[in-house]
């Protein structure tokens, strides 16, 4: 779906229905307003829910900042119910669910359908109730004085149809209050009203599929998501109402397909082994054939599709329960179930989502209806209501619950039920990740309901909200067979101290990233050996602190298939983002299907396509099978699943870095503008160079050599800066931080400082290059450092850090590219290298050629001179100078090449890896 036009239009519907709901609130507030007159109730209404109980509106009032904060939410809140109602109007039209165009005009015509026909004497009389069609006609017929008699008329008949359609889908047809109907927008049939621009976006194409409502609520929102993420650089927290706006994001129908037919899909096949469902899944991956130990023999029984439970618990606008839905109808066809029962069995038996998102809510439950609609005719007549659940914020006064349970009687009244009962006051800011306490919410309901307390005013509003939360609790109790979701994300940065306060109570193990927490509670809400479909950013498959939630994925669960995307592979993340599905259940030796697209462009159709191809054949060189357990056997378990056997059990048999050498993180100034300098700033006479740290403390010196990252380079060099160690660092040690809670810089290993080792750069874009470090060098938090226990082991650990093997191998551990003293100390290092003869010689003399060539230049600080003044080139012509300067480092640099060179084979060749580092 082409969507540029799509967002174009909403961003402007957006800004245009804010600003005509705003002028219209202006209006209708005025002391004088005709809307005072006619509608006082529904004027008292809006001025209740902009300064509460506390005062009226008047023309010289000044709003205080809640005031003004309640009435740009109530601005908004109306904006956003006429664009969904005008919306899913229009693509009922398109679609001929209506039985006349409300919002598009006959063919030939401009305006509304429903108007022109009005105009000729025509109002469906099941549509508009009798009072509505009398002042419409009134209107037209020009009884009814007005300024725009057509205007009001077509206003009245918008309004009736909407609560017309109440009766099918009162989640998105409320009956309209008095208060939205004042603030309806006025200009709703010239050319560039709010719906002849929703006519023009939405056409008869994109109307085809019912995804097209998520990609305009998304769009919808987009700038409120901007300045949100706007607001997080200024250090922001994201409140509760705006988590929506910021976590949102319309997931690729493609990547849909992949997780429901990996999960629903594989249930049923499972199930199934016949079945012919496996023909319409294009991106099902099918277990090995040889896998005897795999999910052929240990999977969950499903008798009839009536049993099948599937939840999306951050449901958005539905468009994984949408394409679950088409998937189950193909399973109830195949069944034998009659067609016109199959889309209410459906939302009735199979289908659940849940959403902290008021408004994504309604679209989820529209979606399905008009799922439903398009395969049944009669669809409507029926009542059947999606089981979407947008949660409520549910508090209960103080002594408010204890006269209720006194009523209805204590003994109902578990430990359980009573705390399950306070879990929903911050729903809006936890959502589904709430552990209801409760256990029988079923029979709790059942009997709950069964008490009479209409004749108890102040009680019923208590039950109401008691059966409120225990219908929340309901949908989040773990009884799914499948569980699938694009959850929100947001680091620990983003979140607001009292999310934050409830992942470290509940989730902290999984508190990093709120997508994180949601995995595991996917997992929770589904049954023993359920399947799980989950897309996310990859950051999991590899860094340090997601380390608990791999291991839950691959010891307590079994994940078995998985996409990883290129940072170009999704629009609409900032982030590379990867799609999988696990089991419920232990499974070491399950061997799943991986596909790698990390090294493709493209977006959308290209990921798609490769997908495709991976799944079709298994050779095409981006599909890899892997098995759970071959994930345990590198330090981390990243999932790591193109590496070789041999890289994996390289792991298993050699001993690691960290048994020959310490490695360690650099220093953090805390302020490198004041402590760090290039050397050529500071005075030859302030410099300290070759020091121990005896000596530089007794030196008087102040500017020191570090270590700090730097370009790529390999064996020497990179010296370029020097650090304020003045003292012994007396300045760096001392100087607290300006909360005054701290000592401003830390990591200043005093024990390893201007000892010689080596360093590397510690983030990089692609290559790994280490070098020595002579004494005499403290060391930065960009770069790097290992100490060899014994002075013998330097050299050969400092070749077998420049050679072909570590990049390969740090890829697998964390393929984020930042080479962090931890992934250093993983790596496996054969012990009959350390003690290779021929690897020392050729690397202490490569050391000496980097070095050359590193004081060949003026960036050193050991500079003598230019290499075309060095007497043994002198010629009688400059260009016969340069020639024999030319062949000398022509000849270095393939000397370095050939020694280099035989260095990679004797390591390649002990520990095997010859095809993979060809």
């Amino acid at each position: 779906m082409e969507t540029s036009k799509l967002k174009k239009f909403a961003q402007h519907a957006r800004r245009s229905l804010i600003e005509q709901v705003s002028n219209k609130l202006k209006l209708v507030l005025a002391q004088d307003s005709a809307a005072r007159r006619e509608n006082p109730k529904a004027v008292a209404e809006i001025e209740k829910r902009i300064f509460g109980v506390s005062g009226k509106y008047t023309d010289n009032c000044t709003l205080t900042t809640d005031d003004s904060r309640r009435q740009a939410q109530l601005v908004e809140r109306v904006a956003y119910i006429w664009f969904n109602r005008f919306c899913a109007l229009r693509f009922m039209d398109v679609n001929r669910y209506t039985r006349i165009g409300v919002v598009s005009p006959a063919e030939g015509q401009f305006q509304p359908e429903i108007l022109a026909e009005a105009k000729m004497g025509h109002i469906d009389e099941g549509m508009v109730d009798e009072s509505a069609r009398q002042r419409i006609f009134a209107l037209l017929d020009g009884k009814t004085p007005s300024q725009d008699p057509q205007a009001e008329a077509y206003r009245l008949l918008v309004v009736a149809i909407c609560n017309y359609w109440h009766g099918s889908m009162p989640f998105m047809f409320e009956r309209i209050a008095d208060y939205t109907e004042l603030l309806m927008p006025d200009d709703l049939l010239s050319g560039k009203s709010i719906l002849a621009y929703t006519r023009e976006a939405m056409t008869p194409d994109v109307c085809e599929d019912v995804e097209v409502i998520g990609w305009l609520y998304q769009f919808y929102i987009s700038e409120k998501k901007n300045e949100v993420f706007e607001g997080l650089k200024k250090n922001k927290k994201i409140t509760p109402e705006n988590i929506p706006a910021a976590t949102q994001l319309f997931t690729p129908h493609w990547i849909v397909r992949y997780l429901v037919e990996n999960s629903l899909g594989r249930l049923w096949m499972l199930n199934r082994s016949d079945s012919r469902l496996v023909e319409q899944m294009d991106y099902y991956i099918k277990p090995p054939i040889d896998d005897k130990s795999g999910p052929e023999s240990d999977f969950l029984r499903i008798s009839s599709p009536e049993e099948i439970k599937i939840c999306d618990p951050a449901c958005g606008s539905g468009h994984m329960l949408t394409y679950a839905f088409d998937l189950l109808y193909a399973i109830y066809e195949e069944e034998g179930y009659e067609a016109a029962e199959i889309p209410s069995m459906i939302l009735k038996n199979n289908l659940f989502g849940v959403e902290i998102d008021e408004r994504a809510g309604e679209l989820a439950a529209f979606a399905l209806t008009m799922k439903a609609r398009a395969k049944q005719r009669r669809f409507f007549r029926k009542q059947v209501l999606p089981n979407i659940c947008v949660l409520e914020n549910i508090q209960f006064g103080e002594g408010e619950l204890k006269e209720y349970m006194n009523f209805i009687g204590r003994d109902l009244f578990t430990a359980p039920l009573q705390t399950t009962l306070r879990q929903f006051e911050e729903a809006d800011n936890f959502g589904s990740l709430i552990r209801p306490d409760i256990t029988d919410v079923e029979e709790t309901v059942r009997v709950l309901e069964s008490r009479d307390v209409s004749g108890k005013l102040f009680l019923k509003a208590t039950h109401d909200k008691v059966l409120q939360a225990l219908r929340q609790a309901d949908y989040l109790s773990p009884k799914y067979h499948v569980v699938i979701a694009n959850p929100p994300y947001m680091g620990g940065k983003g979140m607001n101290g009292r999310l934050k306060v409830f992942l470290q109570e509940y989730y902290l193990n999984y508190k990093s990233d709120l997508f994180s927490a949601f995995v595991v509670r996917c997992s929770e809400l589904g049954t023993e050996r359920s399947d799980i479909g989950i897309m996310s950013p990859n950051v999991w498959m590899y860094i340090a602190s997601h380390e608990r939630l791999r291991t839950f994925l691959t010891e307590d669960c079994a994940l078995y298939s998985l996409v990883e995307l290129p940072l170009t592979g999704f629009k609409g993340a900032t982030v590379q983002i990867c799609a999988y599905n696990f089991s419920n259940k232990r499974s070491p030796n399950l061997k799943g299907g991986y596909i790698r697209l990390v090294d493709f462009k493209g977006a959308d159709e290209e990921m798609s396509d490769l997908t495709k191809k991976a799944i079709a054949d298994s050779n095409c060189g981006w599909f890899y099978r892997a098995s759970v357990k071959d994930f345990w056997k590198i330090p981390g378990r990243p999932i790591a699943y193109w590496v070789s056997s041999e890289l994996r059990e390289a792991f298993q048999h050699f001993p690691r870095f960290s048994e020959y050498s310490d490695t360690r993180i650099g220093l953090i100034t805390g302020d490198n503008d004041y402590y760090i300098r290039q050397w050529p700033e500071v005075s030859i006479g302030k410099m300290g160079l070759s020091l121990s740290r005896n000596d530089a403390k007794v030196s008087g010196m102040k500017w020191f050599p570090q270590s700090k990252g730097g370009d790529f380079r390999r064996w020497y060099g990179n010296h370029e800066t020097l650090i304020n160690w003045e003292s012994d660092g007396y300045e760096l040690q001392t100087r607290m931080h300006d909360s005054g809670e701290r000592i401003l810089a830390h990591n200043f290993n005093l024990d390893k400082i201007f000892l010689s080792g080596i360093t590397w750069t510690k983030i990089s874009s692609g290559i790994f290059g280490a070098r020595f470090q002579p004494a005499g060098f403290l060391f930065n938090d960009a770069s790097a450092n290992a100490f060899p226990t014994k002075e013998e082991y330097k050299i050969p650990l400092l070749a077998f850090l420049c050679s072909k093997l570590p990049i390969e191998i740090l890829k697998a551990m964390n393929s984020t590219l930042n080479f962090l003293p931890g992934n250093v100390a993983s790596l496996p290092v054969s012990s009959e290298l350390i003690r290779n003869e021929t690897i020392r010689i050729n690397s202490e003399k490569l050391i000496s050629y980097a070095k050359k060539d590193w004081d060949d230049y003026e960036v050193s600080w050991d500079f003598a001179g230019l290499p075309i003044l060095n007497p043994d080139f002198r010629k009688p012509s400059l260009k016969a100078t340069y020639q024999k300067l030319r062949a000398h480092w022509q000849a270095m640099t393939l000397e370095m090449q050939r020694l280099e060179e035989e260095n990679n084979r004797i390591f390649i060749d002990a520990y095997g890896l010859q095809d993979e580092l060809t």
